[in-house]
């Protein structure tokens, strides 16, 4: 296994692939006009779809979920399953690299802690060929909340995705892909913890015992770790914002 697979592993069976809570899912929502119940959202990078059953459940309309990682897709599978929506679900297996959607074939894009992985700027001039006229594009991203931050968190961040910017400039960004900006929130801190960042510190443990002869996969863990306690230091820095914009 290399590192991504390992790290993969260690993800598996998480409540969540990153920061986030239903309160957080239902407030961004509320920022959106739904369409008529013929309309579709497209849930890119879904993960184990904790918000792709919430948006099912607070709409009724048709998703599309898509994911690289069958396993995390199976775990949505099972809570779409034992949450009664699994008939509004459809689940793709797919890369948001190689999206062959019709376009303007969605009325929303959600996209929870994933469009990172395509970079803001980039993914929202991409996927706005998707969206209908009027459409909506929801996603939470890693902001800083001082311009200021302490040497040991913003290089740290720096590093990990050197993109990073504050709310105003993430909401300029906004304003030049041509979107109109609905609304923006801070992700409140538990939503770190509890179906994040707890359960899978929790495994770490485990992971260590059943990876101590593999050296890339101790590093790994280590990654997690230092990541997990940049966040306990310096929350007060940064966090992930709910970004609620609109295409003309």
């Amino acid at each position: 296994m290399n590192e991504f697979e390992i790290f993969l592993d260690i993800q598996q069976g998480l409540p969540r692939q990153g920061p986030g809570d239903r309160e957080s899912t239902l407030r961004a929502l509320s920022l959106v006009s739904l369409p008529a119940e013929s309309g579709a959202i497209l849930d890119v990078g879904c993960g184990p779809g904790m918000q792709t059953v919430e948006l099912a459940k607070a709409t009724g309309l048709r998703i599309t979920a898509l994911d690289f990682h069958r396993p995390f897709l199976e775990q949505l599978g099972a809570l779409a399953r034992s949450a009664g929506v699994e008939d509004r679900i459809q689940i793709v297996h797919g890369s948001m690299f190689e999206m062959d959607f019709p376009e303007k074939s969605f009325d929303i894009i959600w996209a929870e802690g994933s469009i990172y992985i395509a970079g803001f700027e980039k993914a929202l001039g991409d996927w706005k060929r998707f969206l209908r006229d009027g459409a909506f594009l929801a996603a939470t991203h890693i902001t800083w909340f001082d311009e200021n931050p302490p040497e040991e968190i913003r290089d740290f961040w720096e590093a990990e995705y050197p993109e990073i910017t504050t709310i105003e400039g993430n909401l300029g960004i906004i304003e030049r892909s041509g979107y109109r900006i609905k609304g923006h929130f801070p992700l409140p801190d538990p939503s770190w913890w509890d179906d994040y960042y707890a359960p899978l510190e929790a495994k770490l443990p485990a992971s260590r015992e059943k990876y101590k002869d593999v050296p890339e996969a101790q590093g790994v863990i280590g990654a997690i770790e230092r990541e997990i306690e940049m966040h306990r230091n310096y929350s007060a820095y940064y966090g992930y914002v709910f970004y609620v914009m609109q295409k003309p």
